[in-house]
Parts: C-alpha cells; sequence; structure tokens
C-alpha cells in the first residue's frame, strides 16, 4: 500500500501557505507539515502588514481556509536549522520546501549611516506591528523625519509617524505599540525617491491612502512631476504606473487642505549623507537629480540639507540564510533554477530540497507573484516525484516527527493552538471594543496557545 507523499513546507507566510495548497489541490496525495519560527503563523501578513489596512489583512481569511485543510498541518515555535536539523528533517520528509521569507533590512551605504536615530524600515515595523524579535520601545521625539525609498512599505512607516495615536488604537496594535505612539512628536514626514514619479514602487491604492486621515496633508512640489521618454513608455504600458502618477499629480496641484501634520513625497532626490552630533541624527543631506532621457538619473551637482532627527530607511529587505542550506550571500537568496535549490559551488540541484517566495527571488514584487512562485516550485516538485527522483524518506508515520520535537523539549504550536490565541487576542480587543489585541511576548503566545504547556 502507497503511502502519502510527505512534504515539510518551511514559513507559514502566503509562499509557504500556497505552496502547500498547490500540492493539496494536486493529484497526487500528500501530507505537509507546515512549520513556522514563530509561535503564530501568517509570515509578513501578520508582521510585516501596517495595522491600519484591514484590507490586506483580509488575505488572512483565505490563508485560513488553506490551514482548514485535513491534509496540512501546522508546527509553530519550530526553528528549522536549529531546533531541527535540514538533514534530520530528511528523516521524516520525501521533500523540503523552503519559503523563509525576508526580514533583515538592506543597508543604506552612506556616511552617517551608523548615528543614532536612522533605523531600518524592518525595525520599526517589527515594533509596530508587536513582532517578538524587536524592541518594545521605541523613540518618537524627532519632529522631522526622513524616510528613504518609494516603495509600499515607505508609506506605511511614514502614514503610522504622521497618524496620531488614538487613530490607530482602533487596530490590532499591543499597549506598549499605543503607549509610544502617544508620544509621537513627529510633525513631518520627508519621503525621498533618487528617481520620478514614474519610477515609484507605490501602488495606487496605497498612495490615495496615504491621504484618508484628517491630520494628514500630503504634499508633492509640482516641479518634482517630471517625465523622459523612457517615463512615459512606463506610464503606457503600465496602468498601475500612470495611476501612480495621476495621484502624485493631483497631489501636486491641489490646494493645502490644513492638516496637522505633513508627509512631504520628495522625487529626484539621491541620498548623500545622514548628519549628527554627538552621535545622533541632525540632518539628512541629497543631491537633486535629473533624467536623463532612458529612466535613469544623473546627478546634478545641487545639494539640499533637510532638518531632520531621524531616518528610516526603507531600501528593501533582505532574506537571510538557513543553516544547512546553500545561500547566495551576493543576491541574499537560495540559489535555484525557479525551484530546486541548487549547491553554491556548481549550481547542482540538491535532490529534495526546494525554495518558493522571496527566499527565491528576492522581496520583491506582490501577493500575485508569491503565487506565481509556489506554481513554478510545486510543479518541478511534483514532476520528480513522478519520475521517481525524490528518495522515500525513512520514518513516514505523522507522529514520528512529533515525538521527535517532543524529546527536544520543543513546545510546539498547532492549527488548533493558533484558533485559542486568536480567540484570546480578540477577548482582548473585544473587551477595549476593538477586533483583536495582539499578544506580543512569546512565551506569552505560546500559552495563549496551549495552556496546557509549562512554558
Amino acid at each position: 500500500m502507497s503511502t502519502p507523499l510527505r512534504v515539510a513546507v518551511v514559513g507559514s507566510g502566503p509562499a509557504g501557505i500556497y505552496a502547500s495548497d498547490l500540492l493539496v489541490k494536486s493529484d497526487v496525495e500528500v501530507s505537509i507539515d507546515l512549520f513556522e519560527r514563530m509561535p503564530a503563523p501568517f509570515g509578513l501578513i501578520r508582521y510585516g502588514v501596517a495595522p491600519d489596512h484591514p484590507r490586506i489583512k483580509g488575505i488572512i481569511r483565505s490563508l485560513h481556509n488553506v490551514l482548514d485543510k485535513p491534509e496540512i498541518r501546522l508546527i509553530g515555535n519550530v526553528e528549522v536549522g536549529k531546533d531541527v536539523t535540514v538533514d534530520e528533517l530528511r528523516n521524516f520528509y520525501d521533500a523540503i520546501i523552503f519559503a523563509t521569507g525576508a526580514t533583515a533590512d538592506k543597508d543604506l551605504p552612506i556616511p552617517g549611516h551608523d548615528l543614532e536615530g536612522h533605523y531600518g524600515a524592518g525595525q520599526f515595523v517589527g515594533f509596530y506591528d508587536g513582532n517578538p524579535d524587536f524592541t518594545r520601545e521605541w523613540d518618537l521625539s524627532a519632529k522631522q523625519v526622513a524616510v528613504v525609498g518609494v516603495g509600499n512599505v515607505a508609506l506605511d512607516i511614514a502614514r503610522i509617524l504622521a497618524k496620531t495615536g488614538d487613530e490607530l488604537h482602533v487596530t490590532e496594535i499591543p499597549d506598549n505599540v499605543y503607549d509610544n505612539l502617544t508620544q509621537n512628536a513627529a510633525q513631518e514626514v520627508h519621503i525621498f525617491g533618487r528617481r520620478g514619479p514614474a519610477q515609484a514602487k507605490f501602488t495606487p491604492q496605497e498612495l490615495k491612502e496615504l491621504d484618508h486621515s484628517d491630520n494628514i496633508e500630503v504634499v508633492v512640489n509640482p516641479e518634482d512631476i517630471d517625465y523622459d521618454e523612457a517615463s512615459e513608455q512606463a506610464r503606457r504600458s503600465s496602468k498601475s504606473v500612470d495611476l501612480v502618477c495621476q495621484v502624485l499629480e493631483s497631489y501636486a496641484m491641489r490646494e493645502p487642505k490644513g492638516a496637522p501634520h505633513k508627509i512631504f513625497i520628495h522625487f529626484f532626490e539621491s541620498p548623500v549623507e545622514i548628519l549628527g552630533e554627538d552621535g545622533k541624527v541632525t540632518g539628512f543631506k541629497t543631491e537633486r537629480t535629473e533624467l536623463d532621457g532612458n529612466g535613469s538619473v544623473r546627478g546634478t551637482g545641487q545639494y539640499t540639507t533637510w532638518d531632520v532627527q531621524a531616518v528610516y530607511r526603507a531600501v528593501g529587505y533582505r532574506p537571510e540564510p538557513v543553516l544547512g542550506v546553500p545561500f547566495d550571500s551576493k543576491k541574499s537568496v537560495m540559489p535555484n533554477d525557479n525551484g530546486h535549490v541548487l549547491t553554491e559551488a556548481d549550481g547542482e540541484i540538491v535532490p529534495g530540497l526546494y525554495t518558493t517566495g522571496w527566499i527565491k527571488r528576492g522581496p520583491v514584487g506582490l501577493i500575485g507573484n508569491t503565487k506565481s512562485d509556489a506554481k513554478d516550485t510545486t510543479a518541478m516538485l511534483l514532476e520528480d516525484h513522478a519520475a521517481g527522483k525524490l528518495s522515500q524518506a525513512p520514518e513516514r508515520d505523522a507522529q514520528a516527527i512529533l515525538n521527535f520535537l517532543e524529546e527536544r523539549e520543543i513546545p510546539i504550536t498547532t492549527w488548533e493552538g493558533w484558533a485559542n490565541l486568536d480567540a484570546a487576542e480578540r477577548a482582548f480587543g473585544e473587551a477595549e471594543g476593538r477586533e483583536r489585541k495582539k499578544v506580543v511576548e512569546w512565551e506569552d503566545m505560546i500559552k495563549h496557545a496551549h495552556p496546557e504547556y509549562e512554558i
């Protein structure tokens, strides 16, 4: 009698869940264990989306439907590469898919990057999203703030800094985040992009929502609305790019609405230096750029110093390696052929190892790209299975991995445990007239998920 294809998926964000769903929907009988380092599932949907974005958070509902499937089992609070090695996992699974995402911040290699008051976007997102890996306190004493980058994360940071604590209290933010935000002194937030409006990576909806708060006024200098032939071509070939340009043009042309907090979006300003005194940020220096006709820019030699007391870099996330798995440190991805993990030295396929999502292609693209990634990866896995290229794991009983982790005294969290934690967070929120209030501390999450554990 044949047994199901045993697959471990490492990472329970959208990439890992989409891959699991595709395997379940295939013609192959599968048994999937979804490993998650955190005590709670959903990855960057839980810990990387701003709390005032319930529309995006709604993705969790569709992910819930996948994890409800009996072929998929959540094993949380387990770090692959640390609590259990990849070689050890091979004893229990025929194939392993890595969907570990990206949470580290890319660097901004300019003078002054080491000053106090210069932060990575991921650090701040981790704070306001209640990620237990990050600090519980945040210095929000800066009245003027610079945000480097023209993507949606930059918009999220600018919006959170420009809103009041009370505006955000209706969301799921935990008490420590609310307490910090009530002390926020920011009055001006300056977003800086090196190129022009047509090269911005905002999505139209995110850009429109930036101005929905009565406390926020978005300001764009009309002189920054400029296009060369390549920029015009980008507008003609992409509805999204054209809509972003239209929104930015509307901001540049309208009359001021007089809101107390200002978000300035600056284009054609390239970061040069973070200025400081006594080890702390006191300013930000940029060089004015201009379009070169090909959609890129060149410096003009004109410099501006901006009076800011904090600088946030939102220039992208960086995946980090998993111990025991090849990693391309230059590209910050697992080397792959669009699905198989490859060796670093000679690019040979590592049998039984696959990758999907940001750890596969880098931290770019939206949910649609993640689904496409998962489709390519799972197709390769299923082809290998059909061709007999996968070695059968010796330990095929689904209970075996649980016994192994229990022997190591690792208190795993399960899908049923998530339901307990979810109910607890909703109850905490309901007591304050909110939908949810997040539990932050790692051990508290485990206790709410599984009260029977002694942590």
